[in-house]
């Protein structure tokens, strides 16, 4: 397991390249935040269109697992390091859409490993996982906060290493015992899983979850920034506090996946969806707080955010069909990603005339979320 979450840490990495290094971008090629938000869209346009292939076909569950994402990992290391050359945003957000249909091969790939290797510890091991996926969201940020006198491009290439040796690292590892590959395609195959209560509740509280949580990694520079009077023209503390922010995230998993062995994963998700809608809320109006308070409030919103996420996917794992399960799980992702381009979008084009307001077009997700997750709870 500890290959898997290491390798998943180092793969999703690639993720938010451009976000960690906004303003070397925006200076380099005379764009505002909208414009490098819309490289954040195309990742998750590019994921989306690839999980739904995935999930469709049944190509998830046909091949190894470890086969596809070695395959995706290096074909991503590729696609993120010809971003670097990209003259312009234009040539940007193509290399950025096919990075994204490579971490649809990364992700959700991952979460059927540790489902193979670990079947009967999915709400622990996933929340591992997807505490990893979430150092390797902020690991940019750091590398950008710890470089300061680097320029964008090596802080972007250090993401293809690191997805280069995920593959390497899964690669050698292979696939667990259980969920081995079906050897064919299941074309629509995915549909059944629908069928069942708890996975539809599961899923329908991932796409509320997901309509919050990428739309406030996306923005976690100007929140941070936001939350430091006076020292906004600091890039190198906005950079490092942003890391603080969606890291502490892989705190919020991990506790999550342990509190899950006693009071189960749908319990766990409820809480802390709970506490980041409470957040979505109630931050704008924590503008005059002290510093110290905002970064502190900051760290609570960012463990709840995405603790949630592998209980969802433990959910969904154990009662979608078990010859589905990578299918599923895809499928889930594709649409939960596809609500994200659109609050990514939204939030950043709504920015410079609401603020931190933005942050109360997201609450909808949550309670939506809330309520269809609460008949699994009792």
């Amino acid at each position: 397991m500890i290959i898997i979450v290491m390798a998943q840490f180092f793969g999703t990495s690639l993720w938010f390249t451009p976000n960690a290094v906004m303003p070397g971008l925006m200076a380099s090629w005379g764009v505002g935040p909208a414009e490098v938000a819309r490289l954040t869209g195309a990742v998750q346009l590019g994921f989306i269109l690839g999980t739904l292939i995935f999930a469709i076909s049944g190509l998830a569950d046909r091949w190894r697992a470890s086969r596809i994402f070695l395959v995706c990992a290096l074909a991503g290391a590729v696609t993120n390091g010809l971003f670097v050359l990209s003259p312009g945003a234009g040539a940007g957000l193509i290399w950025r859409f096919l990075t994204g249909l490579c971490l649809a091969g990364i992700y959700p790939i991952g979460m059927k490993l540790v489902a193979s290797w670990a079947p009967e510890k999915k709400g622990l091991a996933l929340g591992w996982l997807v505490g990893m996926l979430t150092l390797g969201t902020a690991f940019p940020h750091l590398m950008r906060g710890l470089s300061t006198g680097w320029n964008w491009q090596p802080v972007v290439l250090s993401s293809s290493v690191l997805a280069v040796v995920a593959g390497l690292m899964v690669a050698r590892l292979g696939d667990g015992p259980s969920l081995p590959a079906s050897g064919h395609f299941n074309w629509g195959g995915v549909v059944r899983s629908f069928r069942s209560p708890r996975f539809r509740a599961a899923a329908l509280g991932y796409f509320g979850h997901m309509w919050e949580l990428y739309a406030v990694w996306a923005l976690a520079p100007l929140l941070v920034a936001a939350s430091l009077p006076g020292k906004d023209g600091d890039p190198a503390l906005i950079s490092l506090a942003s890391f603080l922010f969606i890291a502490s995230g892989a705190v919020g998993c991990v506790l999550g996946g342990m509190v899950s062995r006693r009071i189960g994963s749908a319990r766990v998700a409820f809480i802390a969806l709970s506490v980041s809608g409470l957040m979505c809320l109630l931050w704008p109006w924590l503008g005059s707080a002290p510093a110290w308070l905002s970064m502190l409030l900051l760290m609570v919103w960012g463990m709840a955010v995405i603790a949630d996420s592998p209980q969802f996917s433990a959910l969904a794992a154990e009662s979608a069909p078990s010859e589905s399960v990578g299918s599923s799980l895809a499928i889930m992702n594709s649409v939960g990603f596809l609500l994200t381009v659109f609050a990514i979008e939204l939030t950043a084009r709504l920015w410079l005339s609401l603020g931190t307001g933005v942050t109360w077009l997201l609450v909808i997700g949550p309670v939506l979320g809330l309520m269809a997750l609460r008949p699994v709870c009792r």
